[in-house]
């Protein structure tokens, strides 16, 4: 009876003192436990450049997190990395070159920019070691998770994209003249990625984004990655904030009409930042279309 009385109790104990445990570096303790719940980051050589990485989980599941425009792990995905399964998922967040800790070299934006990042990603996923991935992708990120999916069909294996455009129209380029001068953001928006880059090197890269997304526009049909929607093979959901005011609606429906056998998911008060903003029904949604 003595003996049975304790397990319990000790269980019990092990329980209130997991949560303690999972806060404080204890590498010799339940190694693959610590792994599991801790972010951890590297820098990897790929195709000439080092990539800055953020790695969490222990899943079979690969998922990549592509940030946006200026974008980073820490500052675009805090609230994936932190609560998506990770008995599920083994998640990576990168830094594409030029953008957070993938530096140097200083971002520039070539007229094959995106493509370069969907070659980076996939890269850097392979130099990991993973044998196939799935693809969450922002804003930026989505299209080069687009272009990713289109280019290397074998390699991804599922997709999930918000806050993307496949071409530029005029009014796409004044909503981009908007955001140009970034003394205009939002204190929200604009601290953080201020505090990574200081104000300098933030808003002249800024500037430089918008000038290459612009160029787009006198491209035939504006086009970014339109072409390349048709050759998506993998199961996709676009999830669109019905109150982005960066991306226009025409954008989803056309992704939607263009790459074969994809959801659509409207969040009626989602803004641009919908996965950050409602960091647990996005999560939620992310993780049923992936498993």
């Amino acid at each position: 009876m003595a003996t049975a009385a304790v397990h319990p109790a000790a269980l019990r104990l092990r329980l209130l003192l997991s949560p303690l445990k999972s806060r404080i570096p204890e590498p010799q303790t339940k190694p693959a436990a610590a792994f599991g719940t801790a972010v951890t980051s590297a820098k990897v050589a790929v195709n000439g450049v080092h990539l800055h990485y953020q790695r969490t989980g222990e899943g079979e599941h690969a998922v990549l997190l592509l940030p946006g425009m200026l974008g980073s792990g820490s500052t675009d995905f805090a609230p994936q990395l932190q609560s998506l399964n990770k008995k599920r998922f083994t998640v990576v967040a990168w830094d594409p070159r030029g953008y957070g800790k993938s530096r140097p070299p200083d971002r520039d934006f070539p007229p094959d920019f995106f493509e370069r990042d969907a070659k980076d990603a996939v890269d850097l996923m392979k130099v990991l070691q993973f044998k196939q991935v799935s693809l969450l992708g922002w804003s930026d990120g989505g299209i080069t998770a687009l272009i990713a999916a289109a280019k290397y069909p074998s390699y991804i294996h599922k997709m999930v994209i918000w806050g993307a455009n496949a071409y530029v129209t005029e009014e796409d380029s004044r909503i981009y003249q908007g955001i140009r001068d970034v003394s205009k953001w939002s204190e929200k928006t604009r601290k953080p990625l201020e505090a990574l880059y200081g104000y300098d090197y933030f808003a002249k890269t800024c500037e430089k984004w918008v000038d290459s997304i612009n160029q787009f526009k006198h491209l035939p049909d504006g086009n970014i990655c339109r072409h390349l929607l048709p050759l998506v093979q993998c199961p996709t959901l676009i999830v669109h904030g019905e109150k982005d005011p960066l991306v226009p609606r025409f954008h989803v429906d056309f992704l939607h009409q263009h790459v074969k056998g994809s959801r659509l998911h409207l969040m009626p008060e989602g803004k641009h930042n919908l996965h950050l903003r409602f960091a647990n029904e996005f999560n939620k949604l992310a993780e049923d279309f992936l498993q």
